[in-house]
């Protein structure tokens, strides 16, 4: 929320001295670019296990801060409809990547007894 009304202000502020759309599209791209650096900064890349997490969070500081724009620049239906195509394609997403770890945790759990089931049947006399 921070971020979005931080973005919104400097939209604001500038609007309201008067500045041309030329000097408000570099504020806006000054913005975007730092927002976009802010979000790098929540991006891990773990090397032991090839993952990357934060990339979600990083995009929705990034959606936050341009929906903070969108409002500044008094486009409130826009904010609107997107915020709610962010929520819905958060939501869809989260339910396809929890049913994706579901199934991931089955197989690895699946192959560990059947590891296990090996290894009696290794030490077992014949």
């Amino acid at each position: 929320m921070l971020v979005a009304l931080g973005a919104a202000l400097f939209v604001l502020a500038d609007v309201e001295v008067g500045m041309t759309s030329a000097d408000l599209s570099r504020v806006i791209q000054g913005l975007a670019a730092g927002i976009g650096f802010i979000g790098g900064g929540a991006i891990l890349k773990l090397s032991e296990e090839r993952d990357i997490q934060g990339l979600t969070t990083a995009a929705g500081i990034w959606m936050t801060a341009a929906v903070g724009v969108v409002v500044g620049l008094g486009r409130l239906g826009l904010a609107l409809l997107s915020i709610a195509l962010a929520w819905l394609t958060l939501a869809v997403v989260g339910r396809i990547e929890h049913g994706i770890s579901a199934r991931q945790a089955a197989q690895a759990e699946e192959a560990e007894k059947r590891k296990r089931r090996e290894r009696v049947l290794e030490e077992q006399p014949e």
